[in-house]
């Protein structure tokens, strides 16, 4: 017997139709069979139907088969990574809880009072039906009434089509703006006078020569070599942003100590959007106390200032173009400080290498090594739980365009590095491009 359902835009679709045997929806059914009905359970399952993504999953043991949308639409995070919780489908990124109806029941950031936006919604296709041991969607209203009968012949799902990527535009480890960036390739203290190391940069091989009067130069030819922060950096073209100065580094009562550099199949600016992150909920934990940061914006990137009264601290992020970032936690009982800098080196298209330091200051004097040992164990805690989300997550680029993504109040530092690196994209070819016409207007 059919059966409907009301979707998330508040029409109802009949649960009936029917596709042919081989993947591909039978003349005029509309139907596709998608997977075997005992491969579904409470961890979502991408399939395809018709060209188009989709997950399937029960929302509890022996429930209906529910299809909904492949990407959550707050950060574009594929919902293979989500789980079922209480009947609910939960993102991993930040918690957003969406009913079996697509319907977007609960966002962490917006606090227990908050209402999640119509966007934040799940579509889903027009129906979905199990028969003879299979799952089927009609992704479009179909006059057929049932899926077809197997009739003793095994379905061949068609093949699991790609996430579609943002309409905008994205920027990638490889984006030609990077050539305008300082970019962090190691660790300094390990180039001695006469020696040279070798670093991948924006998918080329770089080495590094230290000269004798300790001057750096790098081949291929690059723009500029230099120190700073206790790492080598390089700019292949004219910078258009300066480097990220860092007060606590001529604090003599702060301590520091740096991170082991890792590599990251993520892209820098997905890392960078991560760091900066202020509303993740991550798996087990309470929700994050909903806070607006206090965003203002400068030449070469932006900082914010968040207050967190529950926890009596202050947090201040500060960001330099492209991959440059800090975030200083300030306890305000204790006045004791806290300084993490991640700074991100774009090595290949499915590359990254990240530089953590780690600074501390008490108000009350020297640090102990206790202290400081506990301050980079957090960190790095926090930079592996980065890790392993984007590693699930395989994201390759950062969307700039603000329509890609589902953007709320809590997000006001993910919009400002969107913003902020959308306006050095543009600089950066606007810059070439003159630089182009003068090249042809002298030659």
């Amino acid at each position: 017997m059919a059966s409907s359902r009301t979707t998330p835009s508040g029409t109802t679709s009949c649960r009936t139709g029917a596709p042919g045997t081989d993947g591909r929806a039978a003349a005029g059914t509309g139907w596709y069979a998608v997977a075997r009905s005992s491969e579904v359970g409470t961890t979502p399952r991408q399939v395809g139907a018709g060209g188009q993504p989709y997950v399937v999953l029960r929302t509890r043991p022996g429930a209906e088969v529910t299809a909904l949308s492949a990407r959550c639409p707050h950060r574009l995070v594929p919902l293979t990574t989500a789980t079922v919780v209480d009947g609910r489908v939960r993102c991993a990124y930040h918690g957003w809880e969406f009913n079996a109806e697509g319907r977007c029941v609960e966002i962490p950031s917006l606090g227990p009072v908050g209402t999640p936006p119509p966007r934040a919604d799940l579509s889903a296709p027009w129906a979905v039906e199990e028969r003879d041991g299979w799952v089927w969607l009609a992704p479009d209203p179909t006059p057929v009434p049932r899926p077809p009968r197997t009739n003793g012949t095994t379905p061949s799902p068609e093949p699991v089509p790609d996430l579609p990527p943002p309409d905008g535009p994205v920027l990638d480890n490889l984006h030609p703006a990077l050539e305008h960036a300082w970019h962090p390739v190691a660790p300094a203290a390990g180039l001695r006078a006469g020696g040279y190391l070798q670093t991948r940069l924006l998918g080329r091989t770089w080495t590094v020569h230290r000269r004798a009067d300790g001057a750096l130069d790098a081949d291929p030819p690059a723009w500029g070599v230099v120190e700073h922060l206790g790492l080598v950096w390089i700019a292949p073209a004219e910078p258009r942003a300066e480097l990220l100065a860092v007060p606590e580094t001529a604090d003599p009562l702060a301590a520091s100590g740096w991170l082991a550099p890792v590599r990251s199949a993520a892209s820098a600016g997905a890392l960078a959007d991560a760091f900066l992150d202020v509303s993740r909920r991550p798996p087990g934990r309470p929700a994050p106390e909903p806070a607006v940061p206090e965003v203002t914006h400068d030449p070469d990137g932006f900082s914010g200032v968040q207050e967190e009264p529950l926890r009596a601290r202050r947090v201040t992020s500060v960001h330099r173009a492209p991959f440059q970032l800090l975030r200083r936690e300030q306890d305000l009982p204790t006045g004791a400080v806290t300084t993490v800098v991640r700074l991100l080196q774009p090595e290949d298209a499915d590359s990254t290498r990240v530089h953590t330091c780690v600074l501390v200051r008490q108000a009350g004097g020297a640090v102990s090594p206790d202290t400081l040992a506990a301050a980079l164990a957090s960190a790095a805690a926090e930079l592996e739980e980065d890790l392993a989300l984007l590693a699930r997550w395989g994201s390759t680029g950062l969307p700039l365009l603000p329509r890609d993504e589902l953007h709320l109040r809590a997000d006001r530092l993910g919009v400002a590095l969107r913003r902020t690196l959308a306006d050095f994209a543009a600089d950066c070819a606007a810059a070439d491009q003159a630089e182009a016409l003068q090249g042809r207007a002298t030659a």
